[in-house]
């Protein structure tokens, strides 16, 4: 049985992330109908990593039963760039304050596998809120962001602008779980 508190941070972990998939998917489709292709596949790629935590989280939720959650979910983004702003901010919100107060939690309360899932995402948002910065900057230049292939892991949703790597950094995966966009 999970501890309450660690719980009660899986599930909103759970809900942010899960939001940010849907959300990131329909930034996709903004992006892609504005004319910015590779922003779309930003977006896209990065909605799937976000749905590989959602996952990992909700492997470690083992009560019954529905609970309120928290998530610094942001709405009310009209164009690409404010939809990168918004990708941003909330990548920002879970790498200094959601991700480490939630993995403390976990730690302290000994629960490896919660702490394990915590860790894997907040590495990982650190990599989203730097290709969403990289690719605001070009967007508000009036040009498409220009990208590499983009590696995520299914493992872990760990991402990387490039060729995927031999192991995964964050969960040591091998290359063959890494899908390309």
């Amino acid at each position: 049985m999970v501890k309450e508190m660690t719980e009660t941070n899986l599930r909103s972990a759970f809900a942010g992330e899960s939001q940010a998939h849907v959300r990131y998917r329909i930034f996709a489709e903004r992006a892609e109908k504005s004319g910015w292709p590779n922003v779309a596949r930003l977006f896209g790629a990065i909605s799937i990593a976000e749905r590989i935590h959602a996952g990992n989280h909700f492997r470690n939720i083992l009560t019954k039963g529905g609970a309120q959650t928290v998530s610094a979910a942001v709405f009310g983004a009209r164009n690409t760039s404010e939809d990168l702003q918004a990708g941003i901010d909330g990548e920002t919100f879970e790498i200094n304050e959601m991700y480490p107060v939630y993995k403390a939690v976990a730690q302290f309360q000994g629960e490896k596998a919660a702490e394990t899932s915590f860790t894997w995402a907040l590495e990982t948002e650190k990599v989203h809120a730097s290709l969403y910065r990289k690719a605001k900057q070009a967007v508000d230049q009036g040009k498409d962001a220009v990208l590499g292939p983009i590696q995520i892991c299914s493992v872990c949703g760990f991402t990387i602008e490039g060729d995927a790597p031999d192991k995964c950094p964050i969960c040591g995966a091998s290359r063959d779980t890494f899908k390309t966009f």
